[in-house]
C-alpha cells in the first residue's frame, strides 16, 4: 500500500500532463478502486447509455417507475446487485444503486443494516436493501428525462442526490465545490492519492456505528468528481467489491469511530465520475 501511494504521488502528476482532457466536468462512470490499475476488475467502466449497457450484457430488472421507491430503468449484470445502474426513459444515465441481501451481520455479530438506517438510506427492495444516488433531477428520470444535448453537456451528470428516504425526492444534495462544504455536516477526512480528499457525514470518535453514514465524498482540487459507498460488513460474492481492513481505516478518516474497530472488515465501493480516476492527487 504504502509504495503504491509512493508511485502515484511520484509519477502521475508527470503523466497528467500528456493529456488533454476535455468535454463535461462528469465524462466517465468506473467503479472498484484497486492497487493495481491493469487488473480487469479494477476501475471498470460502465456504460452510460441503455444502449450500451445492453451490448455489454446488462439485462433490465426493474423498468422506470416500476416502485414508488426509487426513479429509473434499472440494469444489472450476471444478477450482481453491487452495481445497478439507473437510466431515463431516454435512455441515458441516471444513478446508481447497490443492493445487499438481508440477513447480513457486521463482525460483531449485529445485523446490518441496523434498524435505524432501514428506509434511510438503506430501502426495502424485496430480498435486497439498496442505496440510491441520482446524477440528475429525479423529478425528471422517468418522465421527459435528458436530451442527447444535455448529455453531451453534462456528460454522467452535474449533480449529486444521495437518497434519504423511501422516496426519490427525499434526498441529502452533494456539494460540487469543497469549499461548500463548511457549512454542512460532512466531515473532512484524509487524502488518498487515486481517490481524493475524503469526506463523511457528521463523523466522530464517539459516533456510534448505527449512525454511521454509508456514503462517502470524494473532492480533487476542490471539486466533487467520485463518491462511494461503505458498509459495516464484509460482502461476500461480487469483483466489483472492496473490502478494507481496520488497519486501513486512519488512512481515510482522520477521526476513526472508535466502534469501527470492533466491527472488523468493511465493504467499500468507489465510483468516479471522470476520466482522471488515477489522476485523484486531492
Amino acid at each position: 500500500m504504502a509504495s503504491f501511494i509512493v508511485l502515484l504521488t511520484a509519477v502521475l502528476p508527470l503523466m497528467a500532463k500528456c493529456f488533454l482532457f476535455n468535454g463535461p466536468n462528469w465524462n466517465n462512470l468506473r467503479v472498484t478502486w484497486g492497487m493495481n490499475p491493469f487488473n480487469y476488475n479494477n476501475y471498470a467502466t460502465m456504460p452510460r447509455t441503455e444502449q450500451d449497457a445492453i451490448l455489454k450484457g446488462f439485462v433490465m430488472k426493474s423498468n422506470c417507475n416500476a416502485t414508488r421507491n426509487f426513479v429509473g430503468k434499472r440494469y444489472w449484470k450476471d444478477e450482481d446487485p453491487s452495481v445497478m445502474l439507473l437510466y431515463d426513459v431516454n435512455g441515458y444515465i441516471a444513478g446508481i444503486q447497490i443492493g445487499i441481501a438481508k440477513g447480513l451481520k457486521t463482525g460483531s455479530g449485529d445485523n446490518y443494516p441496523f434498524q435505524q438506517q432501514i428506509n434511510a438510506p438503506f430501502v426495502d427492495d424485496g430480498d435486497l436493501y439498496i442505496i440510491t444516488a441520482y446524477f440528475t433531477d429525479p423529478a425528471t428520470v422517468c418522465t421527459i428525462g435528458r436530451t442527447e444535448s444535455d448529455f453531451r453537456t453534462h456528460g454522467t451528470g452535474n449533480v449529486l442526490h444521495i437518497q434519504n428516504g423511501t422516496l426519490p425526492t427525499d434526498v441529502i444534495t452533494a456539494p460540487t465545490h469543497e469549499k461548500d462544504l463548511t457549512s454542512t455536516e460532512w466531515t473532512e477526512g484524509k487524502c488518498f492519492p487515486s481517490m481524493g480528499v475524503h469526506y463523511w457525514y457528521n463523523l466522530s470518535a464517539d459516533q456510534p456505528c448505527n449512525e454511521l453514514f454509508p456514503v462517502f465524498l470524494l473532492y480533487n482540487k476542490g471539486e466533487l468528481n467520485a463518491f462511494g459507498w461503505a458498509m459495516q460488513s464484509n460482502i461476500a460474492g461480487s469483483q466489483r467489491l472492496e473490502h478494507p481492513s481496520p488497519s486501513s481505516y486512519s488512512l481515510f478518516m482522520k477521526t476513526v469511530p472508535s466502534c469501527l474497530y470492533r466491527q472488523g472488515i468493511m465493504t467499500t465501493l468507489h465510483i468516479y465520475l471522470t476520466t482522471q480516476y488515477l489522476f485523484n492527487m486531492c
